[in-house]
């Protein structure tokens, strides 16, 4: 499914046309993703949903230059995937903080900004810059131990955000953390959003979170990956925590519902 064919190209961040990957094991080839299609516009938030294995954590990756499509084509910000990593276009954000726990927070958010060569006094403004955002003020100089797993979560996306990329990664970030903390973070990364105005890209097992975080929500098949929807969010920008109540939210957690049924029953 394509979105928007016409000018979309023009306002186009990520742009993949009949995107396929297949992993050869010994078992025999792995078909990941097959015929993607999908347009990712400037400061849009868009969140990838799906069973286990459908594709989307692997999707998330071949924007990222981790994976190679073997079919297809792929560009981020009009470029390939390698030259944008290369440009340092993106942050990525594991399933896991991944933080040294040897490293003060404020050490681990240095580590890029010290492998590209960047000065002692530009380092010390861009950790003060996104632990502000991330709401870790304070919290330089203590140890990832020292924190919950929710604010280790928050200092992996700082360290994500301290080279100013314009597009953030999320591989299903929040996904190991408890329902109250989930929401808080959820409500956080949606006021990150609107005061860096970047472009997200999101993987979620969560229906109620692909909702209520995105502009837009793809809904992938089972293996091999496929979009089988891709929802546009008509809820507004600034959302409480209460709009999950609202009928216009039950009708897109609906329809996402829907989708993967939808997508397990071509299997």
């Amino acid at each position: 499914m394509t979105m928007q064919e016409g000018d979309a190209s023009v306002s186009s961040v990520i742009s993949a046309k009949n995107l396929s990957l297949t992993f050869e094991t010994n078992d025999g080839p792995v078909h990941a993703l097959k015929d993607v299609t999908l347009d990712i516009n400037k400061g849009d938030f868009v969140s990838f949903i799906g069973p286990s294995g459908c594709g989307k954590t692997t999707f998330l990756r071949v924007m990222a230059d981790l994976e190679k499509p073997t079919a297809g084509e792929i560009t981020v910000n009009g470029v390939s995937p390698e030259e944008a990593r290369k440009a340092r276009a993106y942050g990525y954000v594991f399933q896991h903080a991944g933080l040294y726990p040897w490293r003060t927070i404020g050490g681990n958010i240095r580590l890029p900004l010290e492998i590209m060569g960047v000065d002692k006094a530009t380092q010390n403004q861009r950790v003060t810059e996104v632990l502000e955002l991330v709401h870790l003020d304070g919290f330089e100089k203590k140890y990832p131990w020292q924190l919950s797993g929710g604010m280790q979560q928050r200092a992996s996306i700082a360290r994500a955000l301290a080279f100013h990329a314009d597009i953030l990664l999320m591989d299903e970030p929040f996904g190991a953390l408890d329902e109250i903390v989930r929401d808080h973070l959820n409500e956080q990364v949606l006021d990150l959003w609107a005061r860096t105005n970047k472009t997200i890209g999101f993987v979620t097992h969560s229906i109620p979170e692909a909702v209520f975080l995105s502009t837009k929500i793809v809904v992938m098949s089972p293996r091999p990956g496929r979009i089988t929807d891709v929802i546009e969010s008509t809820l507004p920008r600034e959302r409480p925590l209460e709009i999950r109540d609202s009928k216009e939210f039950i009708e897109i957690a609906h329809r996402v519902r829907d989708g993967l049924r939808a997508g397990h029953g071509d299997d």
